[in-house]
């Protein structure tokens, strides 16, 4: 790595980018260094690639395993998985993380979890680091304001190998949110709103720096969904400078620096938010106060709209290709230009994912059911995110409050959010879900998704429509 030794102003990006930068070709792709690799069960043909090469891992104490993506959640046995290559592909990771001497949380350790939960959990994610996962939420770390990105399979195998990766140097955005959010609006409402004001294609070439009073006042857990959703975006990367609230979460996790190590840390964390005058490529503004709970309508993140909308009218966009999505959309999703989104009935709902399966979420989805019943036909599950957010959840009672409601309380995994494992709704179905993608099938061949805060997949739940979770809070007082 060099040390940075520029006198102009920087943006936080720039900061921790020179910082890895170990060189630079002329085409312009820069070797960068990794100081954290989270490996998932979906890097069984990256740990092959280097065996076929005779390359062991180099720094296996620099990686974390955990299986998630194909892990059943209604039990913590592999064998229960009909697919035998996504079973095999579940072992395989243990197997090999075993190999290489790289720890693991398997499926009977606690702290087993979706990585992007168990990763700033564990305190395994850290300002100013360059984190990389098989995975393209691994935005979500830069909540702690560190550089986290998705990488595919050939990228795994090289980090593996070399503990440094090509990449080409993206362009900086700032999102700038200003205001005090209005009751019953949440993180999830501030990204699915912002994806809808800049496109899901808004911020391709990009890494994003969420900035603002709003993003400031941000629980951590609140801003590890903004993050998250950063690809939904279009982004690289998203990022949030590192604060005193980030410093207040990260102290006493069980990796991150202890004693002289921890204050050597936090000064050097203190210096990494964007100077004054840094410029950036591009600058986005958003007002708290003009944002409502949100919901989508579409097969995109950005087909979002508040909950007291109706759905869009193609006929009424100009662009013909867009018009054309608009209504492939509409076809798939069962909906009509005109409907009244609180209309909208649900036959599933789902609490849980990377987005929004923390402790933090679950508590407000929990304050919205308690003293209310799952609406009739409706299959409502709650998934915690790692198996402490689990044992924390119980610990509080909210798995009481869950099931006493009707919903079923599973184990930690990806579960519902893209459906390998099993978990999924059924063709035609229509599920108010917490996770980040409504793609075509992403819940299952010929499911409908709408994503939602936990909140209002709460008052979903309860009244077996797309509703206004604020009509509920309002119950409640």
């Amino acid at each position: 790595m060099t040390e940075n030794v520029n006198v102009f102003p920087q943006t936080m990006f720039d900061k921790i980018w020179s910082k890895h930068k170990i060189m630079e070709r002329e085409d312009g792709q820069v070797l960068l260094y990794v100081d954290r690799h989270l490996v998932q069960d979906g890097s069984a043909p990256a740990f092959e690639m280097l065996r076929q090469r005779g390359i062991p891992v180099r720094s296996p104490q620099k990686a974390f395993a955990t299986p998630d993506h194909y892990v059943p959640t209604d039990s913590r046995d592999l064998s229960t998985i009909t697919d035998s290559e996504k079973r095999d592909m579940a072992n395989a990771l243990m197997n090999d993380a075993k190999a290489a001497g790289i720890e693991s949380f398997g499926l009977n350790d606690i702290r087993q979890g979706v990585l992007h939960v168990l990763g700033p959990e564990q305190g395994l994610s850290l300002p100013g680091s360059v984190i990389v996962c098989g995975d393209s939420h691994t935005s979500t770390h830069g909540a702690l304001g560190a550089l986290a990105f998705g990488i595919g399979a050939t990228e795994v195998s090289q980090v593996l190998a070399a503990q440094s990766l090509w990449q080409r140097k993206p362009k900086t955005m700032r999102i700038t949110v200003n205001g005090t959010l209005h009751a019953g609006v949440s993180a999830k409402d501030i990204i699915l709103a912002i994806i809808a004001k800049i496109g899901a294609a808004g911020a391709i070439g990009h890494v994003i720096e969420y900035a603002g009073s709003t993003i400031k006042s941000l629980s951590m857990e609140a801003r590890l969904t903004v993050c998250n959703m950063s690809i939904e975006a279009g982004a690289r990367a998203g990022m949030i400078a590192p604060d005193q609230t980030t410093f207040d979460y990260l102290k006493d996790k069980p990796f991150a620096p202890k004693g002289a190590e921890w204050e050597n840390s936090l000064n050097q964390w203190k210096r990494l938010a964007t100077d004054t005058y840094a410029v950036f490529d591009t600058e986005v503004v958003l007002d708290a106060e003009e944002i409502s709970p949100m919901v989508t309508w579409g097969t995109s993140p950005e087909n979002a709209l508040p909950i007291n909308a109706r759905v869009p009218d193609p006929d009424a966009v100009n662009d013909a290709d867009k018009r054309d999505d608009m209504n492939r959309a509409l076809k798939y999703m069962g909906l009509n230009a005109g409907d009244q989104l609180t209309d909208i009935k649900v036959d599933r709902v789902f609490i849980g994912s990377c987005t929004n399966g923390r402790i933090e979420d679950l508590r407000s989805a929990a304050t919205v059911v308690k003293g209310r019943k799952v609406a009739e036909g409706v299959q409502a599950w709650v998934v915690p995110g790692s198996g402490l957010v689990k044992a924390q959840a119980e610990k509080e009672g909210l798995d009481l409050i869950f099931k006493k409601a009707g919903f079923q309380w599973r184990y930690a995994g990806c579960s519902m959010c893209l459906g390998t494992n099993g978990d999924i709704a059924l063709p035609g179905e229509r599920c108010a879900s917490t996770t980040n993608r409504n793609f075509v099938g992403r819940q299952g061949p010929g499911s409908r998704t709408h994503l939602l805060s936990p909140m209002m997949a709460a008052a979903a739940a309860v009244t077996g429509k797309l509703t206004d979770v604020r009509t509920l809070l309002e119950e409640k007082v």
